[in-house]
């Protein structure tokens, strides 16, 4: 499955309202460890289909990161049934966010 860009008007359907696990990650452009842990996001939603992966410019939606208290980047995020279960802050390997994932 590819990564959904997620905003303010579609969060609430994408993530809040999914039956799926949800993955999201609060990056910008300008962030070096940002830049290294996307490739890593974007393989783990080629890699798992029944993990929905979105993605979350943190420019371009201030209020999604304040809601959820985002003050570095990269903040990885993890949501089962609307609820934020688990969180991490800077770049992790991928057997890393999987454990979170699980």
């Amino acid at each position: 499955m590819s990564v959904i860009e997620i905003t303010s008007s579609n969060f609430e359907n994408e993530v809040l309202s999914s039956d799926q696990t949800v993955l999201i990650d609060f990056w910008a452009s300008w962030c070096m460890p940002c830049k290294m842990l996307s490739p890593v996001v974007d393989e783990i939603a080629e890699e798992n289909p029944e993990i929905k992966v979105g993605k979350v410019n943190v420019d371009e939606q201030p209020e999604l990161a304040e809601k959820f208290g985002v003050m570095s980047i990269p903040t990885l995020i993890v949501f089962k049934n609307g609820q934020n279960i688990d969180s991490s802050v800077g770049v992790k390997p991928k057997s890393e966010i999987l454990k979170m994932l699980s």
